[in-house]
């Protein structure tokens, strides 16, 4: 442990000497952890981190120079898609992607660092339940889809695999994520092959460059972004852990997606077979004035285009065919192969972007007194885990549809968007869809036969409620099963395919 005197000399060295401004105040149990998590602070980076911090903070946002003249979109070539190839096509890249799978070469990595403030939650967002008849969680419902595509590959195959699940947490959500899964079993799914780790936590900074103490011992902390991945990997050795398993391809994915589809068969299928080291999924913008960020390319390297860097003009222009030329709208679900994510967490991270936000950072004063500002007061440095594609030797991007395969969970219900109930309702009316596309039908609670529905609105509840577990269906191949084809199913609106 550092001596006072050490640990004065290195926060001097960082311009930080102001945090052990309380320390005569301190308990010796306060002073011991205090001295812990200092300790670990490098005064460089330290002083690096919080002088970045305060110059990008104080650039006017206004003036940031749009990509307009620098951008193109994703050439024809580098895309696939549901609606851009047919059948045939589609099908031999789920059958490359379940043989992968099935050789134990493919991994999925949850980015599961942050907490569920928005949602109105203390706890992980993984442990939300949006409402489902089942009363299933997010984290429920992701381990089986991996179970259930762990199935798929087995029976295709004939021979036992593992698709190991990585989840990244932070310092906020790994004890309470590590809890519910014990309490869980882990879903059923093997202890070893659920791997945890943490992100880095990096110091809240305030405008004019100091450290924000949280409390008189406590720096205000923050993870360091989705992008701070890379440098987990390292420091967990979790390549190395990879590298042990024979794992060369990894999904990776956000948590609050409810429709997901781990390890996706025909995506991974697709990046194998175009030899790509990095691709993204992408939907269609709903509208463009949509906020989302676009993948494309800008001065020749791909990457994605924050809607704030790209003018109206611009994002309403459309091709030919009437879509939208900046379309590809980007959901946060990649796939890289292990030897691009050795590359880039051993040489490229340094060199990623750090992306500024502006919080309300609860602090202590001069007196030592606890203050929740009213107003933005700090900056939470991050990085983006797609910021990598510009390191891509053999980018592609892979079109689905929205309505199948992005329904984030990011809102209360108070909101209009990306709340509980719109979650709930994807998946909802997802399940309906596979029942009608089966050729069965709902009857109501008189044992009548419902009129279907094979067109909902997008605010507008299935007629029928029908909650279809991972464990029948991973996408919809429940429609090929002989017990629902032809049939009418389902008893008083309700019918729960649960199984565990």
């Amino acid at each position: 442990m550092s001596s006072l005197e050490d640990l004065r000399s290195r926060l001097d060295l960082a311009g930080q000497s102001h945090l052990l401004r309380f320390w005569p105040e301190l308990s010796a149990d306060q002073r011991s952890r205090f001295v812990t998590e200092l300790s670990q602070l490098d005064p460089a980076e330290l002083r690096a981190h919080c002088r970045a911090a305060a110059e990008a903070a104080s650039r006017d946002s206004s003036s940031e120079q749009r990509l307009d003249q620098r951008m193109e979109p994703v050439p024809a070539e580098f895309i696939g898609g549901v609606k851009r190839s047919d059948k045939e096509t589609l099908c031999e890249w789920e059958n490359e992607g379940l043989l992968q799978i099935s050789q134990n070469k493919v991994a999925v990595l949850l980015l599961a660092g942050g907490q569920g403030t928005r949602l109105g939650v203390s706890y992980p967002k993984g442990m939300y339940d949006v409402g489902l008849p089942s009363c299933k969680t997010l984290y429920h419902i992701q381990a089986e889809r991996i179970r259930k595509v762990q199935q798929l590959a087995e029976q295709k195959h004939g021979s036992k695999c593992t698709v190991p699940w990585y989840i990244m947490t932070s310092e906020f959500t790994l004890a309470p994520t590590e809890s519910f899964f014990k309490e869980n079993d882990y879903f059923n799914l093997d202890k070893s092959d659920v791997i945890m780790f943490e992100q880095r936590m990096i110091p809240a900074v305030s405008f004019d460059g100091k450290v924000i103490l949280e409390n008189k011992s406590k720096i205000a902390m923050a993870p360091d972004g989705n992008g701070g991945l890379y440098r987990a990997l390292t420091e967990n050795k979790i390549l190395q852990d990879m590298d042990r398993r024979g794992i060369q391809y990894v999904h990776v994915y956000c948590v609050d997606n409810i429709l997901v589809k781990l390890a996706d068969p025909v995506f991974i299928g697709f990046c194998v077979r175009k030899g790509a080291d990095c691709g993204a999924k992408v939907v269609e913008k709903a509208f463009p004035e949509e906020p989302v960020g676009v993948v494309c390319r800008v001065d020749g390297v791909y990457q994605v285009a924050e809607y704030s860097e790209v003018s109206p003009e611009v994002a309403r222009q459309r091709g030919p065919t009437g879509d939208l030329v900046y379309g590809a709208g980007n959901i946060c679900n990649h796939f890289f192969t292990l030897d691009f994510l050795k590359t880039i967490s051993e040489k490229s991270e340094k060199m990623l972007k750090q992306h500024v936000a502006i919080k309300k950072v609860p602090y202590v004063d001069d007196e030592g007194n606890l203050i929740k500002p009213d107003k933005p007061n700090g900056i939470k440095m991050e990085k983006f885990v797609f910021d990598v594609f510009q390191f891509s030797s053999n980018f592609v991007a892979f079109e689905v549809l929205r309505q199948e395969e992005f329904s984030p969970l990011k809102n209360a219900d108070t909101a209009v968007n990306d709340t509980p109930s719109t979650a709930r309702r994807s998946l909802l009316s997802q399940h309906y869809h596979w029942v009608l596309a089966a050729g069965a039908g709902f009857l109501d609670s008189q044992n009548r036969k419902l009129h279907p529905k094979p067109r909902l609105a997008d605010n507008e509840d299935p007629p029928a409620i029908c909650e279809i577990s991972p464990l029948v269906s991973y996408f919809g191949e429940v429609r090929r099963k002989q017990c629902l084809q032809g049939n009418t199913v389902l008893l008083h609106h309700r019918c729960l395919h649960n199984q565990r």
